[in-house]
């Protein structure tokens, strides 16, 4: 890839504050990956649930987003509390971001089918930024010359979410980081500061026949300073084992899914992005697996998959 080109996109996706927001890690199958952006979530699937993902985006672009994320949630016994603790490495050019999370709710029985729950989330941001990661095709650039590295930076944050749900239904909206942080200003051209996302979730399981069920759903990002993000899927599971679906970020990609529940606890999935912009010329896709498992007391086993 042409050097030039490369460096400008490194600098373009650390400072593109300047005109839009810094975004929140993106994710595929954010059904499934729920505690990240609403903290009322945390303990909602009433067990022990331990989830992992990895995310390669824009493969074969230099500089392009690695997200890790590791979360585990839980209910506290048999009240309506429940705590989550989760985990994401978010790197991106020179830039290394680790977020550490505590998530606490509070659900409140509406019916004999829903709940609503409130959360909260408490977080810890790390920030790093190191230029000599950049490969620079003009060393004398005065920019470049005065940008100094960010060593473990740290931010505190808070945000809150309300979650209506039931075995087969939910919507959700969040608020995952309340402060917008300045984690970088030279006063002259560029910024790197935090805004608030705020998330609008949705979904739904349709019985089709005793073998087949079929889940939409939608996810909306708003942040100022950045289009509208829309993100919306379809899943099908076959013989509640295998499932396999699509899904469209408004004006940005198309994905493929697929997914196996191997066993009451163990749950896999996959996902394929192809670009629909210009990037589309850049890169070969983007990548995403997943792992949940999940760790049951005999009373309270869940007699069918969940689909989220």
């Amino acid at each position: 890839m042409n050097t030039k080109y490369t460096l400008h996109l490194l600098v373009f996706l650390l400072f593109s504050c300047v005109v839009q927001a810094q975004q929140d890690a993106q994710y595929t199958q954010y059904m499934y990956n729920t505690i990240n952006v609403n903290p009322a979530y945390a303990g909602s699937r009433g067990v022990t649930s331990i989830f992992v993902m990895h995310r390669t985006q824009w493969v074969g672009l230099d500089g392009a987003p690695v997200t890790n994320t590791a979360s585990i949630n839980k209910p506290i016994n048999d009240s309506n509390l429940g705590y989550g603790i989760s985990f994401v490495n978010d790197r991106i050019g020179v830039s290394d971001e680790n977020t550490i999370s505590v998530d606490f709710s509070y659900s409140v029985k509406t019916s004999e089918e829903y709940k609503l729950s409130f959360g909260i989330k408490a977080a810890a941001n790390i920030l790093s930024v190191d230029y000599s990661r950049l490969t620079i095709r003009h060393p004398d650039d005065v920019l470049l010359s005065q940008q100094a590295n960010i060593d473990n930076r740290l931010s505190p944050n808070f945000g809150a979410g309300v979650y209506f749900h039931s075995d087969k239904n939910y919507v959700g909206l969040s608020v995952p980081n309340f402060l917008e942080t300045k984690h970088y200003d030279d006063n002259m051209s560029s910024l790197a500061k935090e805004r608030m996302h705020f998330y609008l979730i949705a979904g739904s399981v349709f019985d089709l026949n005793e073998t087949l069920k079929f889940k939409p759903a939608l996810m909306t990002k708003m942040v100022q300073g950045a289009p509208l993000q829309i993100d919306l899927s379809a899943n099908f599971l076959f013989y509640d084992k295998f499932f396999i679906g699509a899904a469209y970020r408004w004006s940005a990609a198309l994905s493929g899914m697929v997914g196996f529940q191997v066993s009451d606890s163990w749950h896999i999935g996959y996902s394929y992005d192809a670009e629909t912009t210009k990037l589309v010329n850049y890169n070969s896709g983007s990548h995403e697996v997943f792992l949940r498992y999940e760790l049951f007391r005999n009373y309270s086993k869940i007699v069918s998959p969940r689909f989220f």
